[in-house]
């Protein structure tokens, strides 16, 4: 048998090796299988590798042999993904991706922790924010809201965010 008949004997059963291969990846992120399929991977890279150093004179089979390493790069990459998307909970085995879900101390957020962050936000828009933290903020709020309830009662209020003098400045004004 000719060395081309050997050569394209072994990149078909190649081929065929790395679509049993995507099958068996698929079953296992489906839920079917219960074990990933390493031996076969491994095998399979095996046996790329062995026609990496082999010089395939033929062009035909050596873009054969180039888009099956190739095909096979991009699925074990794909693959590892997965997998650690598996192992960091983030995908479930049966095709489903959990919602994703707020930590809890976003879930039992109050008006004043929105308004908390939009000035944040505002503030580092300035490029001055040095010195102003969530806690220094949110109290600032708390002790403004409280004066102003003290000396025009039960008005509402807004703040906002100006720069004076090169400095950010948090000022509040009565919401009409």
């Amino acid at each position: 048998m000719s060395e081309r008949k050997n050569i394209a004997m072994e990149l078909v059963s190649i081929e065929k090796e790395l679509k049993d291969l995507q099958i068996l990846y698929e079953r296992y992120f489906a839920g079917v299988e219960k074990r990933e399929p390493i031996k076969q991977r491994e095998k399979l890279a095996r046996s790329l590798r062995h026609f990496a150093n082999r010089r395939i004179v033929q062009t035909d089979l050596r873009f054969l042999y180039q888009n099956l390493a190739t095909r096979f790069h991009s699925y074990a990459g794909y693959w590892d993904r997965i997998l650690r998307l598996m192992d960091e909970g983030r995908f479930v085995r049966g095709g489903t991706i959990p919602p994703k879900t707020a930590p809890e101390s976003q879930t039992l957020r109050s008006p004043a922790d929105d308004e908390v962050e939009n000035l944040l936000q505002q503030l580092r828009a300035t490029g001055n924010s040095e010195g102003f933290e969530r806690e220094k903020v949110a109290r600032f709020l708390s002790e403004q809201r409280e004066k102003i309830r003290a000396t025009f009662g039960q008005k509402e209020v807004e703040f906002r965010v100006v720069v004076e003098n090169g400095k950010p400045r948090i000022k509040v004004r009565a919401k009409k």
